[in-house]
């Protein structure tokens, strides 16, 4: 693997990714700006106009550095989210993954599926070899969907973050290839 140039669509049963475009840009501002996404992700960082939304996602498939995928609903094709690979280790084989559902994609497992579908694009297509993340302690949904999809917590940053007056955790977890092997072999 050199790069993640190749923008994929990736097709489960309750959801499709797909590369993102300009046009996802109002979508994404409202699922950004959602109080719920807030609290459990953090407040977006700078001014998120308009403009500089579609500027950023009319611009995600032509970064060779990450991996930006529109989460949609197989169903109604409505964007529900994002997943994201990013900062790659070429040495290590190595990236960071991020996911955000809004209101429109939650408690029905389409994050989970997402979860499972770029991960698994991640080892098998692209020969990763390590995948990590963090997350707040407090977003137990999250923490539940990436331990579904394989993940394990590898640590705690203790309140690493001041959140709304109050000091937060991050919690850190990761899979490796053989895991993920591991996992998708059982689930055959």
């Amino acid at each position: 693997m050199s790069d993640f140039s190749a923008k994929p669509v990736l097709t489960g049963d309750r959801t499709v990714l797909r590369p993102f475009t300009a046009a996802d840009a109002e979508v994404m501002a409202e699922i950004i700006e959602d109080p719920e996404v807030v609290r459990l992700t953090g407040p977006p960082t700078g001014d998120l106009t308009l403009e500089r939304l579609r500027s950023w996602y009319g611009s995600r498939s032509a970064q060779a550095d990450r991996l930006d995928l529109a989460v949609t609903d197989r169903a109604d094709g409505g964007l529900v989210g994002e997943v994201v690979l990013y900062e790659y280790d070429t040495h290590a084989r190595s990236c960071t993954f991020r996911t955000l559902i809004g209101p429109r994609g939650r408690g029905r497992g389409l994050g989970t599926e997402a979860t499972r579908l770029v991960v698994g694009y991640g080892f098998e297509q692209l020969g990763l070899h390590r995948i990590e993340l963090e997350a707040y302690g407090h977003n137990a949904r999250a923490l539940r969907v990436y331990e579904k999809a394989g993940f394990v917590v590898e640590g705690v940053r203790r309140e690493a973050d001041l959140r709304d007056g109050e000091w937060v955790d991050w919690v850190v977890m990761g899979i490796l290839d053989r895991d993920w092997a591991a996992l998708s072999s059982t689930a055959r």
